[in-house]
């Protein structure tokens, strides 16, 4: 069903084989609920699923274009506003749009279900309709959700979250809830040395392959996007953090050079890379906290070269 790539590193392979299963037999649920980690291929397995079973009515080449494109009669795909709005403004990759904290999705978008499931399917025998990070449903918007999945009809709904606590009971109780796993740090490994024997990227001297592994937090999607991320970092500032810095006069140096040469979300990353890299080498629990609460005043875009100045001072103290 869904193809097993060498390079598709987004497939959990007991989902793949139920979800396989399900088409074969054509034994749909009404609901379903992707449940997993950010990053653990919710979304891409959601889209091969959506697309083979439209191909069980209607087989046709560009059906998962059409899907992606969110452009297929049958099929209604529901994200958070604030997703909407960057599409709007002419963002290129949805995917990497950060949740800002006040994202919904609101009552309207829901009622939007009701209209597309009232009308007949032209291609297919069901109408799918596809909610993206589900958790961030309103109170009116999860109640109306509600209704919807209580009435018969001939659509399949596919949510997908990574906060299935934050669901109504209600709602859970009326769906197939699939896993997703997060990927085993052997997994991760295997990933990892797949992509970098195919990659023109050197990280010699960035990082160890073991620190990449450890960021993933076994997911593939945050893997690649560290390597994304940690690549366009200046070496400038990274081959001086390779182990916490005590002599004062660096610590004001390099915190300006930071604040300098690294946009806000450079910044954050560059938080991550020094846990990873400093912890492994002094294993200290207090100084992965200072770091924690950096990334936190950073967040909240406190000043950032002050926040860089403080905390490499306070770690600077410390008895490592």
């Amino acid at each position: 069903m869904i193809d097993n790539k060498k390079n598709n590193f987004f497939l959990n392979e007991k989902v793949n084989q139920y979800l396989y299963k399900t088409i074969k037999n054509k034994s749909f649920a009404n609901g379903y609920i992707f449940f997993g980690a950010e990053g653990v291929g919710k979304k891409q397995t959601a889209l091969e699923f959506i697309k083979e079973i439209f191909n069980q009515y209607s087989p046709s080449e560009n059906v998962k274009k059409r899907i992606i494109n969110n452009n297929h009669p049958d099929f209604l795909i529901i994200e958070p506003d604030s997703f909407l709005a960057t599409k709007n403004s002419g963002s290129s990759d949805p995917e990497k749009t950060k949740k800002s904290g006040s994202d919904i999705i609101k009552i309207a978008q829901i009622r939007n279900i009701k209209t597309f499931l009232s009308q007949k399917s032209i291609n297919s025998e069901k109408k799918i309709v596809l909610i993206i990070d589900a958790h961030l449903l309103n109170e009116a918007a999860s109640n109306c959700l509600l209704k919807t999945l209580e009435e018969p009809s001939n659509g399949i709904f596919i949510l997908l979250t990574s906060k299935l606590n934050l669901l109504l009971d209600t709602i859970i109780s009326r769906c197939q809830i699939i896993r997703f796993r997060s990927f085993s740090s052997k997994q991760i490994k295997s990933i990892l040395k797949d992509y970098l024997s195919t990659s023109q990227l050197n990280f010699d001297g960035k990082y160890q392959i073991q620190d990449l592994i450890n960021s993933a937090h076994g997911s593939p999607a945050k893997l690649f996007n560290n390597i994304e991320m940690w690549d366009k970092l200046s070496e400038e500032v990274t081959s001086q953090l390779n182990y916490p810095i005590k002599d004062v006069l660096k610590i004001f140096e390099i915190s300006k050079l930071i604040s300098e040469k690294l946009e806000l979300e450079q910044q954050i990353y560059l938080v991550n890379f020094i846990q990873i890299t400093w912890w492994r080498q002094t294993k200290n629990v207090d100084l992965i906290k200072k770091l924690e609460n950096l990334k936190k005043y950073l967040k909240r875009n406190i000043q950032p070269r002050l926040v860089w100045e403080i905390t490499f001072l306070k770690i600077a103290m410390m008895d490592i």
